[in-house]
């Protein structure tokens, strides 16, 4: 494993390494453009796949990329099992069409197998031909991905549907999460058993930051936790990228030992909030990464090592994933930062 890994998991765990880590959630909303590659020739060609992969990690040395050799096709890897349309486009990942199901029909949806249903099955096959010799040494895949069971929710039912049911219909809201929590936990399950060296989950999930407080506590907590509570003794991450303030109290209380949280809360608050965490951010994806200078991105990324004093259990990183459109020389500004 990399210096830079190494560095990475040090802090992960809440450790101090000697620099400060930099790592980026990427994926086809950036991996493309980056490449100037045609986006379903992304998804389709798995050797340009997989050259675009290297070709990142060759070019940014010291970053580690999370969840590093990501199979995904945009958002629809779960939704796409319960029957959500995808519809490709050449310039960018897939979106869906959600379902119009209503609430009352919630409790009887299936659970899907990850083995056989929607693009499930398709992600686990190119992760076996990975595994076995497809990735030339000494690269790994140490986590598996999957969407948490509020966002299944959001792009199965309908994000506005889904909201409006947590408070209007919280049984079936509850039946529904049922189903999209084993859904959650099945598909990384079946990823991890497929991975010869693998580390840890990510578990990404915007939805509990738009709910009150009483919504979180009634309807995220418990399916996030019976997730993380899934894998004792790896390593858990979880993305929520929303603007959550209302909700620091109870961040603390996810059975997660990483959060990547949103550029637009202050990093500061965020640390006296859950010391027990270690915090992945917080350098603002589109303003600074994308729009930005390097100047800016050095700058803002050194008032965010500054500001959780110098690298205790913090890896700079973007507060959300990688934008598209984000330049090379912000990345490297990034490194900069971190090393100085």
């Amino acid at each position: 494993m990399t210096a830079p890994w190494q560095d990475f998991l040090t802090a992960a765990r809440g450790g101090r390494p000697a620099r400060v880590p930099v790592a980026l959630i990427v994926d086809s909303p950036w991996m493309p453009g980056f490449a100037g590659m045609h986006t379903l020739d992304f998804f389709l060609d798995t050797g340009a796949w997989l050259g675009t992969y290297l070709k990142v990690m060759a070019r940014f040395p010291e970053v580690v990329f999370l969840p590093g050799f990501w199979v995904e096709y945009g958002m629809a890897n779960e939704p796409s099992a319960f029957g959500a349309g995808v519809v490709w486009r050449a310039d960018s990942p897939p979106s869906l069409r959600q379902l119009d199901l209503p609430p009352a029909c919630w409790g009887k949806l299936r659970r899907p197998d990850p083995e056989t249903d929607g693009l499930m099955p398709l992600v686990l096959r190119r992760l076996e031909l990975l595994e076995r010799g497809g990735l030339p040494e000494p690269h790994r895949i140490h986590f598996a991905a999957a969407r948490g069971p509020l966002a299944v929710a959001a792009h199965v039912l309908g994000a506005t549907p889904f909201l409006e049911a947590t408070a209007a219909e919280p049984e079936a809201t509850a039946a529904a999460l049922d189903v999209f929590t084993d859904t959650t936990i099945a598909f990384l399950r079946a990823q991890l058993a497929r991975l010869r060296e693998p580390v840890g989950i990510l578990v990404l999930d915007d939805l509990p930051g738009m709910l009150s407080p009483r919504g979180f506590d009634r309807m995220a907590l418990p399916c996030l936790q019976r997730v993380f509570d899934a894998f004792p003794g790896l390593l858990r991450i979880h993305h929520n990228d929303t603007p959550c303030a209302h909700l620091l109290p109870r961040m603390g209380q996810l059975h997660c030992e990483v959060w990547n949280f949103s550029h637009e809360m202050d990093i500061a608050a965020v640390r006296a909030a859950v010391p027990g965490m270690a915090l992945l951010g917080n350098v603002a994806p589109l303003g600074t990464l994308v729009r930005g200078t390097p100047e800016q991105v050095y700058a803002e990324a050194r008032a965010c090592v500054d500001k959780v004093g110098g690298g205790g259990a913090f890896i700079l990183s973007a507060g959300g994933g990688l934008s598209p459109g984000t330049p090379a020389e912000h990345i490297d500004a990034l490194v900069r930062a971190a090393r100085t």
